[in-house]
């Protein structure tokens, strides 16, 4: 499984390019999955579902299921966030695992950066940060950059970066 990050600052638009990337990708044949980082506390049941209830009264884990889908929600309950590389561990194998955030970690990855935000350029310090997509023309980076709109041009280089160019599945819809 290849792993390919988006970082960036909040509110720069990595969720809407990861939107726009996956039909893009898929579309070229390949499976691809998602890992999204908040630093939000976060739920995905709600109050009054059973779910919620079984959580809430102490569970470590819940797992729902149905014919269209399962999750499983894990509670830290305290314990350390865990690693980026646990979590990839618990993902089933794909082609690509595009990752949202954990712009810390040390995997390769797109930085999606708005100067309107006043945030700096990761990739000043990150060597990890292969490429920069931004709103703005930014002529002394040390990466490639590309137009924030460019869905095409950044699946192509997200795939000649993984080594996958090549294996583009012709005819795929």
């Amino acid at each position: 499984m290849k792993v390919f990050g988006l970082a960036g600052w909040s509110g720069s638009g990595k969720t809407t390019l990861v939107v726009k990337l996956l039909p893009e990708l898929k579309g070229k044949g390949f499976s691809v999955s998602t890992l999204k980082h908040t630093h939000h506390s976060f739920d995905m049941d709600k109050p009054g579902k059973d779910s919620y209830e079984h959580r809430l009264a102490g569970a470590s884990e819940v797992m729902v299921s149905s014919s269209a889908r399962w999750a499983l929600l894990h509670e830290l309950r305290g314990e350390p966030e865990p690693e980026l590389k646990s979590l990839i561990a618990r993902m089933k194998p794909v082609d690509i695992l595009l990752v949202e955030g954990f712009k810390a970690y040390p995997h390769p990855k797109l930085e999606i950066y708005r100067p309107a935000l006043g945030k700096p350029l990761l990739c000043a310090s990150d060597p990890n940060v292969v490429a920069v997509a931004s709103d703005t023309a930014l002529p002394e980076i040390p990466v490639p950059l590309f137009a924030l709109d460019d869905v095409t041009g950044i699946a192509g280089f997200i795939l000649r970066f993984l080594g996958l160019e090549t294996h583009i599945r012709h005819g795929a819809a």
